[in-house]
């Protein structure tokens, strides 16, 4: 298997891995101390660029373009925010959690020191659109913001298969 440090090298930086990995640090940072599984992740990671899509006057503009073809991003991109938030893992950025309602996520003490150092206007850009994200989402359940997805995305969209487990996860 290739080293973590190989993998990162030969990946491309838009929507790689890596990128995959900061933005979902960055929200797992800005809703801490709460935990969210691979689903909830995978929501989040195309709310938090696409937050256009998220009722309320008060939504920033979303980061990326509002392409025709973005609702399907979500089912393509489960893969991706696994293989991400096991790098964050394995570099100490990330917590899992394994509950009886399945492997959780959470941000780890280092994270905050880490993303400190991010400050490119896109970076900046993200951690104010994943803050909002988290004080729009505080005290929701997974279910409501479920139904939230549903509402505005479509329901198609926010259904995965519930038994898929992520593969090389452990806590």
């Amino acid at each position: 298997m290739a080293s973590l440090e190989d993998r990162v090298s030969r990946a491309h930086p838009f929507n790689s891995t890596l990128e995959t990995g900061i933005r979902a640090l960055i929200v797992l940072e800005a809703l801490y101390p709460r935990r969210c599984d691979l689903i909830e992740m995978t929501w989040l990671d195309h709310l938090v660029v696409h937050t256009g899509d998220i009722d309320g006057e008060d939504a920033p503009e979303s980061l990326h373009p509002d392409l025709p073809n973005r609702v399907g991003e979500l089912l393509v991109r489960r893969q991706l925010v696994e293989r991400s938030l096991r790098i964050m893992h394995q570099v100490h950025l990330v917590e899992v959690f394994e509950t009886e309602s399945g492997i959780e996520f959470c941000a780890s003490e280092e994270a905050p020191s880490y993303l400190d150092l991010l400050q490119a206007p896109y970076s900046l850009a993200l951690k104010q659109r994943a803050k909002w994200m988290a004080n729009r989402f505080a005290g929701l359940e997974t279910a409501e913001i479920r139904a939230l997805i549903e509402s505005r995305i479509g329901r198609w969209t926010a259904e995965f298969r519930a038994d898929e487990t992520p593969t090389g996860l452990s806590a």
